[in-house]
């Protein structure tokens, strides 16, 4: 910074102002200090400045399956939310599994990050989360939520899955399968209460028969739903409660040759871009994720900055987009 300062004729602070827009510095001066860090191909040291500031400016993200159109835009707006607040996105991939994920947290702790934003694998309340609160570090859940005292912005689960299922009662169907996800997260959980309130509501018990487990897997959902579907006693209806398992369950119905909705009706939990591109076009529960990814970083920002309120649980709700898989003209 003392050679560029010498080179531009100016005061090291200024050239500091140039380069943090900490002050306003007169345009000529400015193209001075400009032309001096392009000769000299001077480098901000980030590593020192974070050092002498006690804050690196960058964010982990902890988060399942990003080849999940779903997680994919939800990182995207969370990148894109810290990058409007001078924040660096770094990203892993827990894969669902709590052994990975306390391995991708480590590893962002040991950058010190100054937050941290998760959506927490099965267990990790009782592993990786309370890491990360005891090292003080600001946490966000994000689309699950845990108890562990932190704040967390999901989407609304219950609702929208019991909207869907009555969706098909009110269409006259009384045998509606359901493809529920991975087991132990709060989404799967909440997902599921909704279909089965929806049928109690109208006094049909659940068939366990026509209750699949689809782990939030494209592969399992698929044979899972061609093998229900093979049989004599199909139902009239399906449900799959997240996307992933939507592709397996539309792969396994095309693979029967079984078209919907003239064999059966079908409605999904989450949406896709591409959805009204079919035919017939998904009815479905669309996901906010925008809304979902920005709050996340709002909240999150909120406990860097050093606020200390009660933490905020947040539902952000969904949108139905009625198209015709269920059978409607």
């Amino acid at each position: 910074m003392g050679e560029v300062a010498r080179l531009a004729g100016v005061s090291a602070s200024t050239v500091s102002h140039v380069l943090n827009g900490t002050r306003k510095v007169n345009i000529a001066t400015r193209l001075r200090v400009e032309a001096a860090i392009e000769e000299t191909g001077y480098r901000r040291n980030g590593v020192a400045r974070s050092l002498a500031a006690g804050r690196t400016h960058t964010v982990g993200l902890s988060i399942s399956a990003l080849t999940n159109p779903y997680f994919g835009g939800l990182v995207h707006a969370v990148e894109r939310a810290l990058s409007d607040a001078g924040y660096v996105l770094i990203v892993g991939d827990s894969h669902d599994d709590v052994d990975s994920e306390r391995r991708v947290v480590d590893s962002l702790l040991d950058r010190q990050v100054d937050g941290m934003i998760v959506a927490p694998a099965a267990g990790s309340e009782r592993t990786t989360l309370p890491k990360i609160t005891c090292t003080g570090t600001p946490l966000v859940l994000i689309d699950r939520g845990v108890d562990v005292g932190s704040d967390q912005v999901g989407p609304e689960n219950f609702s929208s899955a019991r909207s869907l299922t009555e969706h098909l009662l009110d269409l006259g169907h009384r045998r509606i399968a359901v493809v529920r996800g991975l087991a132990g997260i709060s989404s799967t959980t909440e997902r599921f209460d909704g279909y089965s309130a929806a049928l109690a509501d109208r006094g049909i018990a659940i068939d366990a028969d026509l209750v699949l487990d689809g782990d939030s897997s494209t592969d399992v959902a698929e044979r899972e739903v061609h093998a229900l579907m093979s049989g004599a006693d199909r139902p009239t209806a399906l449900v799959s409660l997240n996307n992933s398992m939507t592709i397996g369950t539309l792969k396994a119905l095309r693979g029967l040759n079984l078209s919907i909705p003239g064999d059966v009706a079908f409605l999904c939990y989450d949406d896709f871009e591409w959805s009204d591109l079919f035919e017939p076009k998904l009815t479905a529960a669309a996901q906010d994720v925008e809304t979902i990814g920005v709050t996340a970083v709002e909240l999150l920002l909120r406990r860097i900055r050093g606020l200390d309120d009660a933490p905020q649980r947040i539902r952000v709700p969904t949108t139905f987009h009625h198209r015709n898989s269920c059978g409607c003209t």
